[in-house]
């Protein structure tokens, strides 16, 4: 996996770490997002 430069227009961005939701991954955003698109980027290479 090789990192690529992204160029993004977007009205907030929020920093999180992923954390353990069972069976997938759970990241907690603001409630006044629910109903609205977003793009989660991962920026750290997956160990292999």
């Amino acid at each position: 996996m090789k990192p690529m430069k992204i160029e993004l227009e977007a009205y907030d961005l929020r920093i999180k770490t992923v954390g353990d939701g069972g069976s997938s991954g759970l990241v907690y955003l603001p409630k006044e997002w629910i109903g609205r698109k977003v793009k989660v980027l991962l920026i750290e290479k997956l160990e292999e």
